[in-house]
This record gives structure tokens, C-alpha cells and sequence, in this order.
């Protein structure tokens, strides 16, 4: 089975046309598939429009949020209600064609276990387009997945894909870093964006600082979730070796001249002693970061499974 999972907030205008859109693409597969949209504490008709699309459409699914929780929680909360081995993600505004829905399948389908929209030519504002591309850029940099469009909403990907990322707060946007640092396979197509025919857009410029703490937060659990000592103790050598190389030149010049030291020297000296103190704290830091992840109860990230070879056969006696 096929299953879409669609975060609702405030598309009130554009339920109808989105449902009839998806079912015009999916009609030609030939396969099972479902509709899951959740509304994410709407405050206009979204959640009454959902209601009428799940009476009249038995594929359609809705779930509703008390309040609004965000993007991830919605489509985590859409992972857990669907059955399908094949999920697809899309917004609700339109401007994603479902259309474009049989050529992310046919791609996964072709070895790959995620494959990412690519707007080429994005139909936004100019506030929106200029620092998503400098935030590509950034992702790609420090993660080592190279995309055009981290931040696109519409995605196809596998079961194991959903089980084995774990989303909350805003890490909707990295779902395509957090599949790369689990090992699975993690592509991209070219994708048709449409302007936007109802409401407005949800996002502002409040995003992009999240959304670069989120990076910060992404890249250093996926490069030392699992071995948090090589951060701190590496940082923790820097300071000390700098520490000890700044109080010992403040000693040398000291003996070398015989005199007072200098208002420089002062400085050098706390500067010496603060990178002593740092190292003295970063160290246990991750002593602490490793003891936490040696008794966890998780799976450590790096040491998934994707499948086992079957046990080989009694030998005879």
C-alpha cells in the first residue's frame, strides 16, 4: 500500500482539490493506497472539510491536534496511522503536484530508499527563495548530503525510513541528513512548484535561526551521537594545550627579562588559565555524554540493521 500523510494547518480552500489531485495520480498505479491528514490545530474549516473527505472517501484518514504542535509532530503522529511500505509526504497548499506522485515511487523502486523533491524553479518571494539556498548550502557543507532542496516537503520513502527517524521539534527539514547517517540510500528528482492558489504562507523569518540551531543540533548527532568524547576530548586538548602554551610563554618572558610583567602579560595568563578550566570541564563532559550512551537502552545510530542472512540448514550426522 501505498500511503501519503498530508500536515494540515489552515488550507481549508484547498482540501477538496488536493484530494482529488492525489487520487487522479494514484488511480493510474494500480495499487492500494491511503490518505492521512492531520490537522495541526487549524482555527479555520480544515479539520470539517477533513471530516467530510473521510465520509465520503473510505481511503481517507483524518487526525486531529488539540492545538498546533508544529510540522514534525504532525508528521510523526501521520507515520504511526498509516499501514502502507511506501510513504509519501506532501504540504497541503498546492503548490506540491500530486501529480509527480508515480515518478518518486518508480525512482525509490529503483534501489533507492529516499528520494527528495528539488523545486527548480520555487514560485516563492524573494524572502523566501534567497536564504533557503543559503541554508542548502549550509546542510549540505556540514552533513555531507549534498541536495538543492533539504527544506522540500514533498518526499517519498520506505517504512524503515519512518521507524528509524526520530522526529520532534523542527527536525522535519533533516529528514533526508537523518535517513544519510542511518545508511540508507538518499536521492533526489526535479519537481514541478506551483504558486500558491489559497490562503498564506505559515513560515516567517523566526525559521531560519531555528532552523540553523536545528543544523547545529543535526550535525552533531549524527557525526557524534554515538562517540560524544571525540567532541569534548578534542575540544578539551585544544584548551589545554593553548593553556599551558600561554602560561608557559608568560613565564618565559617573565625570566627572560627579570622584570614586572606587562599589562599583556596579565592578560595571556588569564587567558591561560580560563583554557585550563575550560579543558578541566570538557572532559568530564563527556566522560558523563558517554556513560549516558553506554546505558541507554536505544540502538546505537551507526549500528542499524537492514536485513539478515537466513540461518543456514541443520548439517546432517
Amino acid at each position: 500500500m501505498l500511503s501519503l500523510i498530508v500536515p494540515v494547518y489552515n488550507e481549508q480552500e484547498s482540501l477538496c482539490e488536493l484530494h482529488a489531485q492525489i487520487a487522479s495520480a494514484c488511480a493510474g498505479m494500480g495499487e492500494p493506497w491511503e490518505l492521512v491528514l492531520v490537522d495541526d490545530g487549524s482555527t479555520d474549516g480544515s479539520w470539517d472539510a477533513i471530516v467530510r473527505l473521510s465520509q465520503q472517501h473510505p481511503e481517507v484518514t483524518g487526525l486531529r491536534f488539540r492545538r498546533n504542535f508544529g510540522k514534525s509532530a504532525a508528521l510523526a503522529a501521520g507515520f504511526e496511522a498509516t499501514r502502507g511500505e511506501i510513504l509519501v509526504t506532501l504540504d497541503a497548499d498546492l503548490q506540491d503536484n500530486p501529480a509527480e506522485i508515480p515518478r518518486f515511487v518508480q525512482k525509490l523502486r529503483s534501489g533507492y530508499d529516499l528520494v527528495n523533491g528539488w523545486k527548480v524553479r520555487r514560485l516563492d518571494p524573494w524572502h523566501k527563495t534567497k536564504p533557503s539556498k543559503v541554508f542548502n548550502w549550509m546542510v549540505s557543507s556540514l552533513t555531507g548530503l549534498s541536495l538543492h532542496d533539504h527544506n522540500c516537503g514533498f518526499k517519498c520513502f520506505r517504512r524503515e525510513v519512518a521507524r528509524e527517524v526520530s522526529l520532534y521539534g523542527e527536525r522535519h527539514r533533516f529528514i533526508p541528513v537523518l535517513a544519510h547517517a542511518r545508511g540508507f540510500r538518499v536521492t533526489e528528482i526535479d519537481v514541478h512548484h506551483r504558486a500558491r492558489a489559497h490562503g498564506h504562507s505559515k513560515y516567517g523569518f523566526r525559521r531560519f535561526h531555528r532552523g540553523f540551531l536545528d543544523l547545529l543540533n543535526v550535525k552533531f548527532q549524527t557525526a557524534y551521537g554515538t562517540r560524544p568524547m571525540h567532541l569534548f576530548g578534542g575540544l578539551a586538548c585544544v584548551a589545554l594545550m593553548l593553556g599551558l602554551c600561554s602560561l608557559a610563554a608568560v613565564a618565559l618572558r617573565g625570566l627572560v627579562s627579570g622584570g614586572p610583567l606587562h599589562r599583556l602579560d596579565l592578560v595571556f595568563a588569564l587567558l591561560g588559565s580560563g583554557l585550563l578550566l575550560l579543558a578541566a570541564l570538557l572532559f568530564p563532559l563527556g566522560l558523563i555524554a558517554e556513560l549516558l550512551i553506554a546505558h541507554s537502552a536505544h540502538r546505537p545510530a551507526d549500528c542499524s540493521l537492514s536485513e539478515r542472512t537466513p540461518p543456514a540448514p541443520p548439517s546432517a550426522t
